[in-house]
């Protein structure tokens, strides 16, 4: 392995094409403002390093970062890379990743509008993030102790599992399918709108007309605050731990919670049973 120390780049493609290096303490800026520093470059490791040039990891096969700052000059830092493993880092520049693959995140500050569109495969763990539209179109993800501050996040997202999370976002999970969130606190307006078989788990909901047309939806020990005309047009089985504000038209199953203050059947084809449970007493009472 080759390795490159204490230096400064800033010209176009400086380490265009590379195999097999290790670059440490080098500084990627400078007046001749030059893009794509390893365009095309295959096992790579980077360790405290500094970027303020744009588009420096395109077309990249098996890259470690670590330690290291991308700017928010640094825009698109990460396009069409697979093999990814990024730890301690801030990636601060717009659309920071993107049509990636086999990615893992661990320890990162990402603030970054329009982030991790389209990855396929990503494992992300005890990072925080700002963003706009983050992770929309992507597939296979793990999220652990993340916390999440944004509008429009995961959207369209396939296949995903998210646990001991705090997530502050606007349409959060619109036309998400195949979703699990557990022990974590959802807070947010019109949750998960369009969604298709989505479990939450021991979650914290908080938010303005959550859960509607949804298909396959299933809330197992959940708490739901601020929560009014929840579940509009959804298929859902329900365990609500708190009282909610109002349900209006569920289509199809059963929501079970202590109590709701308001339900609205202004839908004939509205045949969503809620079930009012008082907790002294077992067989508790029907509200059709």
């Amino acid at each position: 392995m080759q390795i490159i120390e204490n230096q400064t780049f800033d010209e176009e493609r400086a380490l265009y094409n590379s195999d097999d290096i290790r670059v440490k303490n080098c500084v990627f800026d400078g007046p001749a403002d030059g893009e794509s520093a390893f365009k095309e470059s295959r096992r790579i490791q980077v360790d405290h390093c500094f970027f303020n040039l744009r588009y420096p990891f395109w077309h990249d096969h098996t890259l470690e970062i670590r330690d290291s700052e991308l700017t928010p000059l640094c825009r698109a830092a990460l396009w069409y890379s697979d093999r990814i493993s990024i730890f301690q880092t801030k990636l601060h520049g717009i659309k920071a990743l993107r049509e990636c693959s086999d990615v893992v995140m661990d320890g990162c500050d990402i603030i970054s509008p329009e982030f991790g569109w389209s990855v396929n495969g990503i494992l992300m763990r005890h990072c925080t993030a700002e963003s706009e539209y983050f992770m929309m179109r992507s597939e296979n993800l793990r999220f652990s102790d993340v916390q999440f501050k944004g509008k429009y996040s995961f959207q369209y997202i396939r296949n995903a599992t998210f646990e001991n999370c705090v997530f502050d976002t606007k349409d959060a999970f619109w036309h998400a399918k195949d979703v699990t969130v557990k022990n974590s606190i959802v807070k947010g307006e019109y949750l998960a709108w369009y969604s298709d078989g989505l479990t939450l788990e021991n979650c914290k909901i908080i938010g303005t007309q959550p859960l509607c047309y949804c298909k396959r939806l299933k809330l197992i020990h959940c708490e739901m605050l601020d929560a009014d005309l929840c579940f509009e047009k959804s298929q859902v089985d329900a365990e609500v731990t708190t009282p909610v504000i109002s349900i209006k038209n569920p289509a199809e199953g059963r929501i079970r919670l202590p109590a709701v203050g308001e339900i609205i059947r202004d839908d004939e084809n509205a045949k969503g049973e809620i079930v009012q449970e008082d907790r002294g007493d077992k067989k508790g009472g029907c509200c059709a």
